[in-house]
């Protein structure tokens, strides 16, 4: 019986490590922030849609120059807003309502979606 268990839990092991891919190298965090740079400051160039996701009253405080207010809230019952446009990138105070923005586009089928995650980040990207 112990062999029998052990062979199980032995093929067990063999068929979940099959599964897993092997993990791969991470990036430097100043590679990946200089690959975003330059396809958010590419993207603007191109006409790129400035969306902060954040409420009214955070925008008013300050937000990316050009940008538009689409609170996270009434994303969904805006999306026409959204179509057509050469790309997307959206943007709030920690990246947490940004992202979730971005999914809510994605699942209604709007492409090119990028998190520019805060008002921060893309200002000095687009100021490089």
């Amino acid at each position: 019986m112990k062999k029998l268990i052990s062979i199980l839990s032995f093929g067990a092991l063999v068929i979940i490590g099959t599964q897993c891919s092997s993990p791969k190298p991470a990036e430097s965090n100043a590679q990946t922030e200089a690959q975003k740079e330059v396809s958010i400051k590419e993207q603007v160039a191109n006409g790129a849609f400035l969306v902060d996701v954040r409420t009214p009253q955070e925008f008013a405080e300050g937000s990316v120059k050009g940008a538009v207010n689409i609170p996270l809230d009434e994303v969904e019952s805006r999306l026409n807003e959204f179509k057509g446009k050469p790309s997307v990138i959206v943007f709030c105070r920690t990246g947490n309502r940004s992202s979730q923005a971005k999914a809510i586009l994605e699942y209604n089928g709007i492409k090119n979606v990028t998190n520019g995650i805060n008002t921060k980040t893309v200002n000095e990207e687009l100021a490089k």
